[in-house]
């Protein structure tokens, strides 16, 4: 649905978490942008345009995630690896993921996608570094067409692995390139997808880490990305295992490794940022590059608290991500809210971050992330991206004191009412637009337990 919505009589509206809250206000939507904000509520509309009563409900800009592996919603909860650190995860899983094909990237892909658009999320990234052998398809085509049908915002990285057991790297040797295939590859994918400026489509060059790609394909995907003025992206200092690998392998600390690639800068975004040191911190602040904070996975695998407090302190801009599926092992965008609030608690005590923080940090600070413009905020001209809840459900009862804040304090259902994306309803009264729920569900058992099966992981 598309053209004019009016949301009517908010009970609870932020357009921006460095404002306070209105309750009345009306929001006019028009052809994909916020048409007109009105504080007393008194838009007038004709009998063309949908109105939608939002006197229950809170309405926040659409959340932004930063990482994710979406390849990963046909392998949760394996009970191999549900206890096991980040190498030993990856050596296991990996051994099934080199069995995927074309009809797992586009069912995975739109799990994925409609569990954060249930969640509130409008704009999302993709990790996606995993090219098997036998791979026919456009994997980032499937991907694209996956976000189309079901409305979202969609920056993918074009991922990378070049670096092989035999080149004691930690993959199989079917699922990682050549350079030169990575390269030509990810220069197609910029030139048929890339949109810049204010769009619904965008690419990023990511290397997958350290230990997974060669210093040389390293600097040369910067310098491909800066070519084109596309983004960049890596996981970097997740582990303690990765920083021992780095030192041995290069001699160097991984940020280190980035700077003589050249993968710093305010076009850098570097998923997870735990063991950065003292000294580290404050490069990363006065290079602008950002961080991809992901605390349930940093929790789940047990790979350290990152220091988000004294990142935000410093000035760096760091955003919020679900991170991969099986290491989460979900994609509720509002719940990553939650548990990035309580996660910096543990370390840093009752004030180490607000719900207003963390809600910047979960919108504006990733939209800035991606690179997607007039994105983040509820402002007149700005894209229409939003989420909005109901707050009159027994779980919310008592909590109307503040109820931007209930939404990540109370609650037990993270799900939206309405999910809007460009101006678009993409979540209607609770339920999927693009694609019917049931219909996606039973596809993703089918295709994971034909995945699982292939790896000899059940028979």
């Amino acid at each position: 649905m598309s053209g004019r919505i009016l949301l009517k009589d908010i009970h609870c509206l932020r357009t921006d978490f460095q404002k306070p809250a209105l309750s009345g206000a009306d929001v006019l939507i028009e052809n994909g942008i916020i048409k007109k904000i009105s504080k007393e509520g008194n838009i007038k509309v004709d009998s063309f345009t949908k109105v939608i009563n939002c006197s229950n409900h809170t309405v926040i800009p659409g959340l932004v995630n930063t990482h994710h592996h979406f390849y990963q919603t046909l392998t949760r909860n394996l009970p191999e690896v549900q206890d096991a650190k980040l190498f030993d995860w990856l050596i296991y899983l990996y051994e099934i993921w080199k069995g995927i094909d074309e009809e797992a990237v586009s069912v995975s892909s739109s799990l994925a996608m409609a569990e954060l658009l249930k969640t509130g999320c409008t704009a999302t990234t993709d990790h996606h570094y995993l090219y098997p052998r036998g791979f026919s398809g456009d994997l980032m085509g499937l991907q694209f067409e996956a976000a189309d049908k079901l409305g979202m915002r969609f920056s993918p990285t074009r991922g990378s692995m070049s670096l092989s057991k035999k080149d004691n790297g930690l993959p199989p040797d079917s699922v990682v390139q050549t350079e030169d295939e990575i390269l030509e590859d990810s220069e197609r994918c910029i030139k048929r997808y890339h949109q810049s400026g204010n769009s619904m489509h965008k690419i990023v060059l990511a290397p997958c880490s350290p230990f997974s790609v060669t210093k040389d394909l390293m600097s040369q995907t910067s310098a491909l990305a800066r070519k084109y003025n596309v983004r960049l992206h890596t996981h970097l200092c997740e582990t303690f295992d990765e920083n021992e690998f780095c030192i041995q392998m290069y001699g160097m600390r991984p940020l280190d490794l980035m700077k003589e690639c050249g993968m710093v800068g305010s076009d850098v975004f570097f998923a997870h940022g735990i063991h950065f040191n003292d000294e580290e911190l404050k490069y990363l602040a006065d290079s602008g590059s950002h961080i991809a904070h992901c605390p349930s996975s940093n929790m789940r695998l047990g790979s350290g608290i990152c220091r988000v407090k004294e990142m935000l302190e410093l000035g760096i801009n760091v955003g919020l991500a679900v991170d991969g599926s099986a290491s989460n092992d979900s994609s509720d965008m509002l719940g990553e809210l939650r548990q990035a609030l309580l996660l910096q608690r543990v370390k840093y005590g009752s004030s180490a971050l607000t719900a207003d923080q963390v809600f910047t940090m979960g919108s504006i600070n990733g939209a800035n992330m991606l690179g997607f413009e007039k994105t983040g905020k509820i402002e007149e001209g700005w894209n229409a991206d939003m989420a909005i809840y109901d707050v009159s459900t027994l779980p919310y009862a008592g909590s109307h004191s503040d109820s931007s804040a209930s939404l990540i304090f109370c609650g037990t259902n993270h799900n939206t009412a309405y999910t809007i994306v460009n101006g678009k309803i993409v979540v209607d009264d609770g339920r999927l637009v693009g694609y019917d729920e049931e219909e996606l569900a039973a596809k993703g058992r089918e295709v994971s337990v034909k995945l699982l099966k292939k790896a000899g992981v059940i028979e």
